[in-house]
Order: structure tokens, then sequence, then C-alpha cells
């Protein structure tokens, strides 16, 4: 928990430079018939990884500031405007609205903190067992179903949709030790930092791989010259080749074949 604190710190501090003007662009905003700009919804519930919601919070709302509000990003639940607590018996975070499926844009589904295995409450697979009897996987369903609407998820987040059934036969990663559930889910489990499904499904690994989701998201909403001051201002660089189910497969050299 200290490490992963440690990890938050620089990240928070940029987030009180860039969260004021975000949000105000969000109340600028309200009338989405006239928001021309990409909306970010973050779905928090109780017992989400802080990093996980944190980090490409932080990245969304610096690809705005950098570009004048043409992407904005706020923090929602599927119960509306409340406190939710995060998990490891973190600080809670302000969920500002409720998540709205119809909305055109990217929703981007954390993972939990807590015990990677067991039985008590604070076990990550009860936490997401919590989740799914929430009003949630019915939203990420509608969510799935909107053709307007980028389906993200972070490390253990990707198990929510999966949990519901919606990535059938979908190609996507979790943290390492989530994907043999993923497989057991029935979706495909691609060892990748970054997965991309289709346009509208991409996945990311382990907690830090949420920074790498969101830059990818806002190289291709934004532009690579937008991702690449967003990278500078957090002296922090993408990771890894976005995974995509096109272009040459490689030679398998496992196989007996």
């Amino acid at each position: 928990m200290k490490k992963i604190l440690g990890l938050l710190m620089p990240f928070a501090l940029v987030l009180c430079l860039v969260a004021p003007a975000a949000s105000a662009k969000i109340k600028e905003n309200n009338d989405t018939s006239k928001d021309n700009s990409t909306h970010v919804q973050i779905v928090l519930f109780d017992g989400f990884d802080l990093m996980d919601a944190l980090a490409p919070y932080e990245v969304f709302a610096a690809a705005g500031m950098y570009t004048k509000g043409a992407i904005t990003v706020e923090l929602v639940s599927a119960e509306g405007k409340r406190s939710v607590p995060s998990g490891l018996n973190g600080p809670a975070l302000e969920a500002r609205a409720v998540l709205d499926p119809k909305r055109p844009g990217i929703i981007l589904v954390p993972g939990a903190s807590g015990k990677p295995t067991g039985d008590s409450e604070d076990a990550i697979p009860n936490i997401l067992k919590q989740a799914m009897k929430t009003g949630l996987p019915d939203m990420l369903k509608q969510a799935f179903n909107n053709k307007e609407i980028t389906v993200a998820t972070v490390c253990g987040g990707t198990l929510l949709p999966a949990m519901k059934g919606l990535l059938k036969d979908r190609h996507a990663v979790t943290n390492h030790m989530g994907m043999a559930a993923l497989g057991a889910l029935g979706a495909i489990p691609i060892e990748a930092r970054v997965v991309e499904d289709s346009p509208r499904f991409v996945s990311g690994g382990g907690v830090t791989s949420g920074l790498d989701v969101a830059l990818y998201l806002v190289d291709r909403e934004l532009g690579p010259q937008v991702a690449n001051s967003v990278e500078k201002l957090f002296e922090y660089e993408k990771r890894g080749t976005v995974w995509k189910a096109e272009g040459i497969v490689p030679v398998d050299f496992n196989t007996n074949e």
C-alpha cells in the first residue's frame, strides 16, 4: 500500500493543477447536444483502485488542458453523485454524476484494490461481486451496445464486463493474477500491456497500465502531439505496443507444428 501511495503522490500533485480546469469545462458543457468534445466518464464503485482511476483521470484532464477542452473528464458512479470509498481503507473520491451509458465518448472502468484472494470482505473477488450487485453491469451492457461509446478497462476492471458476459470471444487483458478467470469467463486473454479488441473496447493489464490506456486513447482521439505533451508533463512515456487483432500472426514456436 505504501508503494502504491508513493507512486500515486506525483500524479496527485499534477491533478491539483489540471482538475479545476477540467471540472470547469465540464460545467460549461452540461448541454451535451451542443458539446463536440470527447467526454470521458471514469466509473467509481466501492473498493475501486485509486491509481486505476486517478492515473487515467489526470491524463485526460491534462489533454483537455492542452486542447482547450477538446476532451473532458468526470468521475461518475452507478448510483450518481456520492462519496465513493476506495479499497484498502484508502480515501474516498466524489462521484459528480450518474454514469450515462447513452452519452457518446469514453467510459473507463477501474479495477478493485484489496487482498488478491480469499473470502474476506476486502478481498478483490468479493469487491467485484458486490459491484456486480449494483446497476453498473446493466449500464455497461448498454454502453457496449452503444456504437458511439468506447469502453476502456484497467486491471481488474476488465473482469466486471466479463462477469456480465460482455467479453465472450473478445480479446482482452487484465492483471496477471486474473488472466485465468478472464479466460474462464469467455474472453480471449492476450498477454500484452494494452489490448484493443476493436475501436470500441480497449483494456489494460496491471495497475499502472491505466496511464498507457489513457495515453493511447488521447493519441487516438486527439493525435500524437497532444499525447506527447502529456507524456512530457508527467515525465512518463507510454509503455508497450498496443495489441490489435490485425496484421500478420506471428509463428508460435511453443506448438509442435
